[in-house]
């Protein structure tokens, strides 16, 4: 995907007066952090050359995949118009100008975000979306919430938090929870087993699963398979240069859980891989409503083939597909 036309142009204004050699450098030293997860990532956001190179190389896909993960929570829940926000280190914003591209009816947001360099950055940028942000710094354990939100979001924050934070940070979000709460972390086998030590804390106090989980049995996936999704960025010229790569797009794998106060009203079977398309035959990996892992393979004589055709990565489909395994 391309990031809006108009979120791009905002980047580009905070690059302005960053020499191209230093940014290069940032860059390259944020990735590396990035590549571990290492759990202080987000202190090296402190200075303003990280924030910008933050937002010359991984902002776009961050927005991306955030985006993605909205886009097919509104899939599941199309009546859900939310008003309010909560974002739990928000970063340059990204979750919030995301939830307005993706929901018109948001109209307020509740920002925490600790580093004062990339906060300067996203009150900018997110002060340009229309949106009314209030924000908040402090540690994200200890930040006082007084009220409930229509959605909330915390995006690529529970690697930067050892497990018993991470544990606190997401009873804490559920509590302020009136609607949706969306968790989205890099898509490596590590971020898989965080979502699901949030799935099983989530579900066990009450909450309805949404996506991408069709159900809310057990995972049917085992080790070293893990459930991720990919969405392709279309990098800019700035991002091509601060990343020195000439491919004018990346892959951004990540994964996601969305999980609400009210029950989603039919689940289909998730795509959990590019299909396989071969000699007129097309492989699929599914996760089913009914908690199953399957793996059809459709034929072009089957009534499900020309379904099968159009599918993606990541998207869903609204039964298991008859056909043999």
């Amino acid at each position: 995907m391309q990031v809006p036309a108009k979120i791009r142009q905002a980047v580009e204004q905070q690059l302005e007066g960053f020499p191209q050699k230093q940014l290069q450098q940032a860059a390259e030293e944020l990735s590396q952090r990035y590549r571990t997860e290492a759990p202080t990532a987000s202190a090296h956001l402190n200075t303003d050359l990280a924030a910008a190179a933050y937002l010359a190389v991984r902002f776009p896909a961050t927005f991306s995949a955030v985006r993605r993960a909205m886009a097919e929570t509104a899939g599941i829940c199309p009546e859900f118009a939310p008003a309010t926000q909560l974002d739990a280190g928000s970063g340059p914003g990204t979750a919030v100008l995301t939830a307005g591209d993706v929901w018109p009816s948001l109209q307020q947001a509740l920002l925490l975000e600790g580093s004062g360099s990339i906060r300067r950055v996203g009150e900018s940028m997110v002060a340009e979306s229309g949106i009314a942000a209030e924000w908040q710094t402090g540690d994200l354990a200890s930040v006082a919430i007084n009220r409930r939100f229509d959605l909330v979001t915390c995006a690529y924050v529970l690697s930067e938090l050892p497990a018993s934070a991470q544990r606190l940070l997401i009873e804490r979000l559920w509590s302020a929870t009136a609607g949706v709460l969306l968790l989205v972390e890099p898509g490596t086998p590590a971020g898989w087993q965080r979502i699901l030590q949030a799935r099983t804390a989530l579900l066990h106090a009450g909450a309805q699963m949404l996506a991408p989980c069709p159900h809310a049995f057990a995972c049917p996936l085992v080790s070293p398979d893990w459930c991720h999704f990919a969405e392709r960025v279309e990098r800019s010229r700035m991002h091509r240069l601060v990343k020195q790569g000439d491919v004018p797009w990346e892959d951004e794998k990540f994964l996601y859980l969305a999980v609400g106060r009210e029950r989603a009203v039919g689940h289909g079977s998730r795509v959990l891989m590019r299909p396989k398309i071969h000699n007129g035959l097309i492989s699929l990996k599914l996760c089913n409503a009914d908690g199953s892992m399957t793996q059809p393979v459709i034929r072009k004589r089957d009534r499900s083939y020309k379904q099968a055709r159009r599918v993606d990565w990541g998207e869903t489909l609204d039964s298991v597909l008859d056909s043999e395994q």
